[in-house]
């Protein structure tokens, strides 16, 4: 069974939500009025209505209550207005009972019944006073959310060492989990200010090519394997995953030489060739809280 939804996100790169699009004939980048679990809240849709199975889709299904009208963009832009000030506001209370966190954004929802502080923090903070401070200025539900160091630029953009804006924020809808085995396996350097992203954690793109490396490794022998090659025995020096290709150290005349991956066995039959240790992955997950 299948039924027919239309994808909706209220961030850029945000998650992907699925409603009922009803009557309305949606296309994407079309803005949409719905009704999520915080209240009324305007999204894009960027997936247009079509049909998926039930078991993709969690109930109950809420339908879009409305295209957005002019009426809705000048409330939209109103809010924006009123959330640059609470941040202001934010700042100003959090230096006033001296908290040690850091305001990151402010979000108002659609129909302003719920204003959210995201902060992030080295731990856990008492900000019960914060909150009834706040509620008496802007009378309203207030909500504080501590967020990690990912979704914190996530949230505030950038420019990765790359030169591109940050993937998080641009395309990257969920973050995935990276371990220093990952730069290990593709002949990084270590240098953590080399492998590591403007928030401090592993880079999130050492991901992208891992299944890569992983298939490589289980067609090759490791660095310092012993191997039979057309002219003798010799130890493995240097792998070069894109060209299959090994760079091998005869054993009798010392001399080094380049081997595609067909014309090199292991010594030792029935030796498997890749790194006994390759299941290792570490500890070296560095989630830091999923995206909002």
């Amino acid at each position: 069974m299948s039924c027919r939804v239309v994808g909706v996100r209220f961030r850029q790169a945000g998650k992907i939500y699925y409603f009922d699009p009803g009557e309305y004939n949606l296309s994407r980048g079309d803005t949409v009025i719905v009704e999520t679990a915080r209240g009324i809240e305007h999204g894009q849709v960027v997936i247009v209505p079509t049909e998926v199975p039930d078991e993709e889709v969690v109930a109950p299904l809420k339908k879009v209550i409305r295209p957005a009208t002019q009426d809705d963009w000048k409330k939209i832009v109103a809010n924006r207005e009123k959330e640059k000030r609470a941040f202001q506001i934010g700042l100003e209370k959090i230096a006033a009972h001296g908290l040690p966190m850091k305001l990151v954004d402010v979000e108002q929802t659609f129909d302003g019944n719920k204003i959210i502080f995201y902060f992030t923090a080295d731990g856990r903070i008492d900000f019960r006073e914060l909150v009834r401070d706040l509620a008496a200025v802007f009378r309203t539900r207030i909500e504080l959310r501590q967020i990690g160091v990912r979704d914190e630029a996530k949230m505030m953009g950038g420019l990765g060492c790359c030169g591109r804006e940050l993937c998080c924020s641009t395309w990257l809808c969920d973050f995935a989990s990276v371990s220093i085995r990952m730069a290990k396996d593709q002949n990084l350097s270590l240098n953590p200010t080399k492998i590591s992203g403007i928030c401090g954690r592993l880079m999130c793109c050492l991901k992208y090519e891992n299944d890569l490396y992983e298939q490589a490794r289980e067609e090759h022998p490791e660095i310092g394997a012993r191997v039979d090659t057309p002219d003798g025995e010799g130890k493995v020096t240097g792998v070069n995953i894109f060209k299959k290709t090994l760079t091998v150290e005869l054993k009798e005349s010392r001399l080094i030489k380049e081997y595609p991956f067909a014309e090199v066995t292991p010594k030792t039959r029935g030796e498997h060739c890749a790194n006994p240790h390759r299941h290792d992955q570490g500890t070296g997950d560095q989630d830091a809280g999923a995206p909002q």
